[in-house]
């Protein structure tokens, strides 16, 4: 599987910016991908996921009420909607993908895509 990430970019303080993920392949039924990000100098953790079966999200408690998942099945994508942006979301956001339970941690994912960078501006 072959995951292409696309958006991101800078914004203000409040606003918003959207990233989004599409898959090579087909995404069965026990498809989860799942957003992480990077920012200078810390680990990369955990943002949200989106499980393929049930489309059921789960979120990382500092973006809960303001990041949204959803996907388009036609088109095999997920996209992150990223609102009220704040400084400390500024960070390298990867995709990434696995076949089983919607698990948060980011070992637990096979496949990965590049990295793509939100900047929030104070």
């Amino acid at each position: 599987v072959q995951l292409r990430a696309s958006g991101g970019g800078l914004v203000q303080t409040g606003g918003s910016l959207r990233v989004s993920c599409e898959a090579s392949a087909r995404t069965y039924a026990n498809f989860v991908m799942g957003w992480f990000r990077q920012a200078p100098g810390k680990e990369r953790e955990f943002v949200a996921n989106l499980a393929w079966r049930g489309g059921t999200t789960s979120y990382a408690d500092s973006v809960k009420g303001r990041f949204f998942v959803s996907r388009d099945n036609a088109r095999n994508t997920v996209t992150l909607q990223m609102n009220d942006l704040k400084p400390e979301d500024t960070a390298v956001y990867y995709c990434g993908a696995r076949y089983g339970t919607a698990l948060q941690f980011q070992r637990y994912y096979s496949y990965w895509g590049q990295g793509t960078q939100v900047t929030v501006s104070s």
